[in-house]
């Protein structure tokens, strides 16, 4: 788990292609690995990666195919800048919201232009996670935890101010860049909640919150 406060920027130091899958060894830069072991995790652009070898400036994980298949960390190249963040301790700060590093799917960068001191980008998001999407509600984009602005049809807006720009990747962001979209996980349970209630009885029951269950609850009065 993660909250989507980027800790340091690091950089891929290799890529080793390992019969279909991948093996990545990052470079954490000023991120403190004096508390990280074997097994720990890492957010890496968003994704959450496995520590398998600790050479001391940084980490090596394993990449699946399955995580290759969702991401765009098969078109990484070595040298490229990579959000870090470590998992979330029980004493943490839940400085952004919860993230679990897990991509849902790729975003678009379509525009990017300054805004005084701030970067505004519009991002167009998949299809499928459009629905998660909520203006003022959170995103994480690369691991970063995000405010959107406002939506448009498929499209969202997003402020960067200074400070965000300056401690992540996202200076870097240009039209036709991929990026990795993770929505609110809350959004996601909502939806499984409203399409869904519990069986009673033994039976199935495909109902759906309704407003009697919301009534029967005390949510309307």
């Amino acid at each position: 788990m993660f909250t989507g406060i980027i800790e340091a920027v690091g950089s891929i130091a290799s890529i080793e292609q390992r019969s279909g899958d991948m093996r990545l060894y990052v470079r954490t830069g000023s991120l403190d690995l004096s508390d990280v072991k074997l097994g720990d995790s890492i957010a890496t652009n968003g994704v959450c990666l496995t520590a398998v070898e600790l050479p001391g400036d940084g980490f090596i994980a394993d990449v699946s195919r399955e995580t290759l298949a969702h991401t765009r960390f098969h078109t990484l190249r070595v040298g490229e800048r990579v959000n870090l963040e470590k998992a979330l301790m029980p004493t943490s700060r839940l400085g952004g919201h919860i993230v679990t590093g897990h991509v849902d799917g790729l975003g678009e960068i379509i525009s990017r232009k300054e805004d005084a001191r701030s970067i505004r980008f519009t991002v167009k998001a998949p299809s499928n996670l459009q629905r998660y999407l909520a203006a003022k509600g959170s995103v994480t984009v690369d691991g970063i935890s995000l405010t959107l602005n406002a939506i448009d049809g498929e499209c969202f807006e997003l402020n960067i101010v200074p400070h965000t720009a300056q401690e992540t990747i996202m200076t870097e962001y240009v039209p036709g860049r991929l990026i990795h979209i993770e929505v609110d996980i809350i959004a996601r349970y909502l939806e499984r909640l409203l399409g869904h209630t519990p069986a009673t009885n033994n039976e199935q029951s495909d109902q759906g919150l309704t407003m009697e269950t919301l009534m029967a609850c005390g949510f309307n009065r």
